[in-house]
């Protein structure tokens, strides 16, 4: 009895440990009287999420390890809509990481909700973090359709069934996501056999980017947005985020000092936090769970020269660094939040005023406020 109390004793001092570590670890606040800090507050309208579950009957999931495969291809499927709000709403569908899942992206689903957007996200059938067979990034291939079908789902939704009131403009349908869901988003937006055409914004959050070359970008009108953090040991950004200026014609760069890669995910503002760099504990579950041999064309199935895409098989291997002290997660998911609303609002809000507003403060008004943000816009010309 003494021992289990003892034991007792130990957990709730370890517990409330912990306790205190994440109250001193939280971010410290955006600086008042800000744009940035004003701009950060959630939006009129309250959140409702929405679980559900849809199949797509006419593609397979391959079989994947010890998982023999499905004929069909299932999703595990959230929405956030905003209530109350008139429509026609504007889309986001939100791809989630390797190991990773839908919820990583809830900070920007429920600060977009709040503002007048529905945003989507599934569980991709095989690089979600239970992925039958475990999980297995070549299936990336397959995650463009997947975006396309939820994008159907949404748009094929009766007026009953809807969450939400007033319906989706189809004019105003965007992409994003994080890491290899930031890859699927490039891939869905530009892709010439990949691609889907409705895709009107496009951003990719420390998505892997070094394969895409000029003439990739160059094959279809959408913005693109990139944002990347100087820290990020999986995904390297000197490889990665530093060239997309060179290769786009609209957009840019939103670049975060200290940032790491694992750091991106909503996960992270937990007892992730503690560590100095998340990245040195998602480096871990990704090198055991990513057979990819050094020099090695990371994913083959791609496409060649005629898709615009670049033999990458010299890139930096993931997570052969040190893992230098990042920036609070917290701090992280705040600045990405701005940089994401700013960027959809320059091309999807209703008023022009609305939009050059948006445009300014992603451009100029962000990086001037906060030290740790800077802005590269895209400096290739713009096709003829």
């Amino acid at each position: 009895m003494k021992v289990l109390r003892l034991l007792l004793v130990l957990v709730v001092v370890a517990t409330a440990g912990v306790g205190v570590a994440l109250v001193a670890t939280r971010p410290e606040p955006l600086p008042r009287d800000t744009t940035s800090a004003e701009r950060l507050a959630p939006g009129p309208y309250t959140v409702e999420t929405t679980e559900t579950t849809w199949t797509d009957p006419t593609r397979p999931t391959d079989a994947n390890g010890d998982f023999e495969g499905s004929p069909d291809r299932r999703f595990a499927v959230t929405l956030w809509s905003p209530e109350d709000a008139p429509g026609p709403h504007p889309l986001l569908v939100y791809s989630h990481g390797f190991m990773s899942n839908r919820h990583g992206g809830l900070h920007l689903a429920e600060h977009m909700a709040s503002h007048g957007y529905v945003v989507v996200a599934t569980d991709y059938p095989l690089t979600h973090f239970g992925a039958p067979g475990g999980p297995n990034a070549m299936d990336v291939v397959n995650q463009p359709a997947d975006v396309s079908f939820l994008i159907d789902s949404v748009l094929g939704l009766a007026a009953d069934d809807r969450p939400f009131e007033g319906g989706i403009d189809r004019e105003r349908i965007g992409v994003m996501g994080l890491s290899l869901g930031g890859l699927t988003t490039t891939l869905v937006a530009f892709h010439p056999e990949l691609g889907d055409p409705r895709i009107r914004v496009a951003i990719s959050i420390a998505g892997p980017s070094a394969m895409f070359g000029p003439d990739y970008f160059a094959q279809a009108d959408v913005p693109f947005l990139m944002i990347a953090g100087t820290h990020d040991a999986m995904i390297r950004y000197e490889e990665n985020g530093a060239p997309v200026p060179d290769r786009i014609s609209d957009g840019g760069l939103v670049t975060l000092d200290e940032a790491s890669h694992a750091a991106f995910s909503s996960i992270a503002a937990g007892p992730m936090r503690l560590l100095g760099n998340p990245d040195s504990l998602g480096c871990e579950s990704l090198v055991a769970n990513l057979d990819l041999p050094p020099g090695s064309n990371p994913f083959p199935n791609l496409g060649g020269p005629e898709q615009g895409i670049l033999d990458a098989s010299d890139a930096s291997m993931p997570c052969q660094v040190s893992f230098d002290e990042a920036m609070s997660p917290g701090r992280q998911h705040w600045l990405t939040t701005l940089a994401v609303r700013a960027f959809f609002g320059q091309h999807f809000a209703v008023e022009a005023s609305e939009r050059a507003a948006h445009a300014t403060f992603l451009s100029e008004t962000f990086p001037r406020e906060i030290a740790d943000v800077h802005y590269t816009p895209a400096k290739r010309a713009a096709r003829s």
